[in-house]
């Protein structure tokens, strides 16, 4: 199928991680020219090879998301070194904790790195979609929107507030010929789950592979999905195909949450 995005824009944050950098390596197949940002600069690298083997065009943005100084001179550069942006996806980090006992500064901290940047950002970028009747505005958040996580109370909360965001958004802008969609990704085969996995085994005692086999028990799939199978899914939203799909939440969990 030809998605019908050769030759447009994206920026794709936190390229350096697994699901980031597939997205970006997804799109850089379909021919798109991404821009790519992230705080680790080995991780960035690493993904910018991967495009490039694949002959792809990439701009390597090492980008603080919670230095809102940064936006307009990144910004600029992408816009320089390519054209503006057709496709943002927003891709943030979250952090691990309890709901209980924590304080004020460590809300407002998450709050100015997971919230605050992907609003600013988007605000950005959205009058040159505005000005070409064309756009993609995707955001990776977590299962935790529709079905909260144990001890990630923080991610839990915050991303829902992304999720009212981009609902009131899409709404807004839909007749200028952009979508605004959430993705969902359920339990992925990265480092990050593992890492969960792990945690999860510390605080009661069992073995990491016990807890995995337990959680894959609980998908009707039957296993943790890849990294790439989400990054199709974000590509496909990205693409002209998808131009009747907005305000949208997609879950990519392998059947995981049972809710409606």
């Amino acid at each position: 199928m030809d998605l019908g995005i050769q030759h447009k824009t994206a920026l794709i944050f936190g390229a350096g991680g697994e699901l980031g950098g597939a997205i970006a390596l997804a799109l850089a197949r379909e021919g798109v020219k991404v821009a790519i940002a992230d705080i680790n600069k080995e991780a960035l690298g690493e993904t910018a090879k991967k495009i490039a083997d694949v002959g792809g065009k990439s701009l390597s943005l090492l980008w603080d998301l919670g230095d809102l100084s940064r936006i307009d001179e990144s910004i600029s550069s992408i816009e320089a070194e390519f054209e503006s942006v057709d496709i943002l996806v927003n891709n943030t980090g979250g952090p691990p904790t309890t709901a209980a006992g924590q304080n004020a500064e460590i809300w407002q901290q998450y709050f100015n790195t997971m919230v605050v940047p992907v609003i600013a950002i988007t605000d950005r970028v959205l009058p040159a979609m505005q000005r070409k009747g064309w756009g993609r505005i995707i955001t990776s958040t977590s299962s935790g929107v529709l079905a909260p996580i144990p001890n990630l109370a923080i991610s839990n909360a915050l991303r829902l507030g992304i999720v009212g965001w981009s609902k009131t958004l899409s709404r807004e802008v839909a007749a200028q010929g952009i979508t605004v969609n959430i993705t969902v990704p359920g339990r992925i085969a990265t480092t990050r789950i593992q890492a969960l996995d792990e945690a999860k085994a510390k605080r009661e005692s069992r073995s990491a592979a016990d807890v995995a086999a337990e959680s894959v028990s609980s998908i009707p799939a039957g296993r943790y999905g890849s990294p790439e199978e989400y990054a199709d899914a974000v590509s496909f939203l990205a693409s002209t195909r998808a131009s009747y799909i907005t305000g949208s939440i997609l879950r990519v969990d392998g059947g995981l949450i049972s809710g409606l």
